[in-house]
């Protein structure tokens, strides 16, 4: 089965947390702090896999997590980085956030590429002592690995793109042309994944693509030819197969100026990329009909070819002309990573920190903020400069602010998590 586009969901690993540890040292009250920090967490790496020709895989398994940094030791003791996860993909996968369709990366390289960050780990407690602070009796949490969730899309890394209607010859053609050898028959859609063949001419060659057969209301979703048009976005040159003989009733100019049209309403840039055109099927063609449609093509300032993918007629005329076209084009497109915009931005610093306070009664307040729970695991109750830190945290994040906006009186009782404790401001 050829699976092309799927949903999986991806984190990385948190970092470790920071230790909280003392030594005895002579003449240091308490024994000097020597909490280490933790590990960093695992990235979740993509790789290209030329293996790996379908997304088929990522069907069955959905979820794909990085491990979690080792927390700090004493004696100044880092935890141990996490290793990353890989994730084996085939080349020419974009992977986008799902949410926001936003590019995080094209597996079209060699290099792995980092798309989910794992966490730094959190600092110890010996990062903390200060000549008026000794013995810090708290650390820092490890931070959180980045997580989304992805929509891996397959694109095709062709130099050239076979089109046209069903059973125009598409398959015929890039048989002949490379070694690919496609389903042939004499019914529409043969053809129902695409077909990459290398073709070589001198000592050089190029990669081509034959697309299966698109219909009119393609880029609508009619027919196979929606779910496969975006692999022809990265072609650098469109080869436009046209059946000239109409031998199953359909028009060669009507039928040509359907396909583009579907291209145009996929994609104005799809429309715009370099054409020629394969009159196919010559050998059971009339003379009239071919000059009518070179005639049509020719007024259009297209590359016209006469060919008979049966016969291998004209095909070399056509690879030749594909090559020396392609001598002047770009290469292949690779799609950069998209920055966050200023409200994605906004929007993810508002949830890094988002909180709620519940009044539950008149003097029972309940705070509710996932990203506070690494944090209170840190923390000393029963050491005062803990509390202090601890305090900073509420008050810097707007916590406090919020609890007083909600009407909280001192001594009237504040819940977060399992912790609790008498409000004084």
């Amino acid at each position: 089965m050829f699976v092309d586009i799927v949903k999986i969901s991806i984190k990385a690993g948190d970092g470790g947390n920071g230790a909280v540890s003392f030594h005895r040292e002579k003449y240091v009250n308490a024994g000097g702090p020597d909490g280490g920090n933790g590990g960093k967490g695992g990235d979740i790496v993509f790789v290209a896999d030329d293996s790996l020709s379908t997304l088929i895989d990522f069907r069955y398994k959905k979820k794909y997590s990085a491990q979690n940094g080792a927390p700090g030791g004493a004696r100044r003791s880092s935890g141990k980085s996490a290793p990353d996860t890989i994730i084996k993909v085939p080349r020419g996968t974009i992977v986008k956030e799902t949410e926001t369709g936003r590019i995080l990366a094209d597996i079209s390289g060699n290099e792995p590429v980092i798309v989910a960050k794992g966490g730094k780990g959190g600092k110890g407690n010996m990062n903390f002592a200060t000549p008026t602070r000794q013995i810090p009796r708290f650390a820092k949490p490890g931070y959180p690995g980045e997580h989304f969730d992805v929509t891996l899309e397959l694109k095709l890394l062709a130099d050239v793109g076979l089109v046209g209607f069903p059973n125009v010859g598409k398959s015929s053609l890039i048989s002949v042309v490379s070694a690919a050898k496609p389903e042939i028959a004499n019914y529409h859609f043969t053809t129902i994944t695409p077909v990459l063949g290398v073709v070589k001419y001198g000592e050089k060659s190029f990669v081509m693509a034959d697309i299966p057969g698109l219909i009119e209301g393609a880029s609508e979703g009619i027919g196979l030819g929606h779910a496969f048009l975006r692999h022809v976005e990265r072609c650098r040159l469109i080869v436009h197969v046209v059946d000239v003989s109409e031998i199953e009733g359909r028009n060669a100019i009507e039928d040509f100026e359907k396909i583009n049209t579907e291209l145009a309403n996929f994609s104005e840039e799809l429309a715009q990329r370099p054409q020629i055109v394969a009159a196919n099927k010559a050998d059971i063609a009339t003379e009239e009909q071919i000059a009518a449609f070179r005639k049509y093509i020719e007024e259009k300032g297209l590359p016209f070819f006469v060919i008979s993918a049966a016969t291998a007629s004209g095909t070399k005329e056509l690879v030749d002309a594909i090559a020396e076209k392609l001598e002047d084009l770009p290469p292949v497109i690779r799609y950069e990573a998209q920055p966050l915009t200023i409200e994605q931005l906004q929007k993810q610093a508002e949830e890094k920190h988002s909180f709620t306070v519940k009044k539950v009664d008149a003097h029972y307040y309940m705070v509710e903020a996932e990203w506070l729970a690494p944090i209170l695991s840190t923390v000393n109750m029963d050491d005062y400069e803990s509390l202090q830190y601890f305090q900073r945290v509420l008050r810097y994040s707007g916590i406090i602010d919020a609890l007083i906006e909600a009407g909280i009186e001192e001594e009237d009782t504040v819940s977060i998590f399992d912790f609790e404790f008498s409000f004084m401001n």
